[in-house]
């Protein structure tokens, strides 16, 4: 094994494949901060133009476009407010009020590194657990899925602002969003009112986009101010805030962790890494009060784990043939494509490639860091465009990024609504994070609850198929936890102040 991991080191660092890893990470940290154009997108239509390369080198094209893209989100989620890919949402609660507060630098500094520390940890997972992790994966059912999506929605209460109460519609509302379309038992319309293309339901993206992009474009309109934020150069930021973020072992370790253990999971991806990791740094930190806020952490732990998602959701691809992510079944495609088939005989027939690829994740996450360093000080400039150019430009952006989803007309409609209901919605104090999370995990859910049910319906019965398989026991554990703890924690504060009111009287 050793002998394959340095051959893989040394031909992933070849002129030729560092040249196209490169200009892979350049392509995929564009597409990843255009809103709409996923990162999916992006592999995708990089797959025709590594026919004519070597296998290996196409698929280190095609993994260094995907890492790229998954940080590259987290540019416009920092500097605008509006997340360029769904894993980068949660990013910017914390990302954006430090660009508000005039230190937008230090939040897209803190983004690259921590993303580059979780890539680089779910990359030595996949090199040296693949085949473990891949068997742990594929005990993850139905059930297990539904209970995981339950657990994801008790983060609602870490998202809800200053009012859990709000919070709760927030979320209930993303889940009335996740409803709309086919019923998958019977094949009924549900919510449709009439309109043929929503029977396949609301695309995730269009419906991101419009939350965060097109209140946000109205606020800055209302605001009547001449730049987002005012923004000057600090002496040593760059030097400072590498030191102050690898001086967070417990913060990116513990997420990108999570990223590793809900990335390898078919339908979860880095979404949902990032609010539960966001949920579990806020739940351990002693300032959470200070989360929402301009919190470094909540950046770091965002960005480290939606980035070891990346690696992670190849585990089940590359030892197995199952995809665990949209891009991963794309990879899957080219994979085939050059003549190689996923499973114990890539590693076996195909050992320089497989390696190869695995390692040059490693180096294409140095790349990244080299690349995102330079383009920090070109990135940071966005801020400095006048609001009277930069709000046209953003909603031109959302409109493109869109309709390009799918050529949809319809899907610039849901944007538009949804960013008119968005706006009025921040009206209330009702946030756009527990709305996005209900309708992310609202699909989860259903379908986790309903396949199940189907299941159980063959004679199994409900109860020994949701309460009685140890993962699922797990996570209705952690759910009751997730949920109980605060509130003891609340008590025990009130009691503290109580009792220190007492001695002070």
């Amino acid at each position: 094994m050793i002998e394959n991991i340095l051959y893989g080191l040394l031909h992933s660092m070849s002129p030729t494949n560092l040249l196209i890893m490169t200009l892979a990470v350049i392509g995929g940290i564009i597409v990843g901060t255009l809103p709409g154009l996923s990162a999916t997108m992006g592999v995708a239509l990089l797959v025709p133009i590594t026919f004519g390369m070597d296998p290996a080198t196409g698929l280190l094209a095609l993994g260094a476009l995907y890492i790229g893209a998954m940080f590259g989100g987290a540019n416009s989620a920092i500097l605008i407010n509006t997340p360029g890919t769904p894993a980068a949402v949660a990013t910017t609660f914390d990302g954006y009020p430090l660009t508000l507060k005039g230190h937008p630098d230090k939040a897209l500094i803190t983004a690259l590194v921590s993303s580059v520390i979780g890539g680089i940890i779910g990359t030595f997972f996949l090199l040296f657990l693949a085949q473990s992790l891949a068997n742990l994966a594929l005990k993850f059912g139905h059930p297990e899925n539904f209970w995981l999506a339950i657990f994801g929605l008790t983060i609602i209460g870490s998202l809800a602002g200053k009012s859990l109460i709000k919070g709760l519609i927030g979320g209930a509302f993303g889940l009335l969003i996740a409803l709309i379309g086919m019923d998958p038992v019977s094949g009924y319309p549900r919510f449709t009112f009439g309109f043929r293309s929503l029977i396949e339901g609301i695309n995730l993206l269009p419906a991101m986009i419009g939350f965060f992009s097109i209140p946000q474009v109205i606020r800055m309109i209302e605001r009547d101010e001449k730049f987002i934020a005012t923004y000057k150069e600090k002496k040593g930021i760059y030097k400072k805030t590498i030191i102050q973020t690898v001086k967070k072992p417990v913060v990116w370790l513990r997420s990108s962790l999570i990223g590793t253990f809900i990335g390898m999971l078919p339908g979860a991806g880095g979404n949902v890494a990032g609010f539960v990791a966001y949920n579990e740094t806020k739940r351990f930190s002693k300032d959470q009060k200070s989360f929402g806020k301009g919190n470094i952490d909540g950046v770091v732990t965002s960005e480290s784990a939606n980035s070891a998602t990346v690696s992670s959701s190849l585990i089940p691809l590359l030892t197995l043939g199952i995809p665990g992510s949209p891009v991963a079944a794309v990879l899957l495609g080219g994979l085939l494509i050059h003549g190689l088939r996923p499973g114990a005989q890539l590693f076996n027939e195909s050992a320089g490639i497989a390696y190869t690829f695995i390692m040059g994740l490693i180096v294409a996450n140095v790349i990244m860091l080299i690349v995102g360093l330079w383009g920090t000080r070109y990135f940071v400039k966005a801020i400095s465009i006048p609001i009277h150019y930069l709000a046209p430009i953003i909603a031109v952006f959302a409109v493109i990024g869109s309709f390009s989803i799918r050529n949809s007309v319809l899907d610039v409609y849901v944007m538009l609504a949804c960013g008119i209901i968005g706006y009025f919605a921040l009206k209330v104090d009702i946030l756009p994070g527990p709305i996005v999370l209900g309708l992310i995990l609202g699909v989860i859910a259903e379908n986790g609850f309903v396949l199940s049910s189907l299941i159980a319906s063959s004679g199994v019965g409900m109860f020994a198929l949701f309460f009685t398989r140890p993962i699922c026991i797990i996570l209705i554990v952690m759910t009751f936890l997730s949920i109980l703890l605060p509130i003891w924690v609340k008590r025990m504060e009130r009691k503290a102040r109580g009792d220190d009111d007492e001695r002070a009287a």
